[in-house]
């Protein structure tokens, strides 16, 4: 965080002495676990007290809590991401959630699909797990037969 004016800065931690705490305004990056759950719990302590007086009534507010907020977030994500190891969630497109109800409301199987839509069943799998995307011709082939809605075929292909 720029500090623009220290003295207005002083001030506010002052007055906000319980929540802010002066020594984690010069740290610059988090190279521990144990500092990574303090500057954890302190943004979550700026959050509910920034919440409680009303410093993030306004979406886009700008004040010190914040400025200091936005900081000790930033800290958090870069150790995240240096240090930690998240699996990617994995979402179904929802292409994917049409063609699925399609194939429930026919009846039919991911075979019998890949042969109506006349396609390898093995490239009809990857399409539908994301790995292959959807040609122009698969396209065509999904509104002409299963009528699947072109703007999501457009939207998510």
């Amino acid at each position: 965080m720029k500090i623009r004016n220290k003295a207005l800065l002083d001030q506010f931690v002052k007055k906000h002495a319980d929540v802010m705490d002066k020594k984690y305004i010069e740290i610059t990056e988090i190279n521990s676990t144990e500092l990574y759950k303090q500057i954890s719990e302190y943004a979550d302590a700026l959050i509910e007290e920034a919440t409680a007086n009303g410093a993030l009534s306004k979406q886009d507010a700008d004040n010190e809590f914040t400025h200091e907020i936005g900081r000790v977030s930033r800290l958090c994500a870069d150790y995240e991401s240096l240090y930690m190891n998240f699996e990617q969630l994995k979402f179904k497109s929802p292409l994917v959630i049409s063609i699925e109800k399609e194939m429930e409301k026919r009846h039919i199987k991911q075979r019998q699909t890949a042969l109506l839509l006349d396609v390898k069943e093995s490239t009809f799998s990857q399409i539908m797990t994301g790995k292959r995307p959807v040609s122009m011709r698969m396209a065509k082939r999904l509104y002409k037969e299963l009528n699947i809605d072109p703007r999501l075929i457009l939207e998510f292909s």
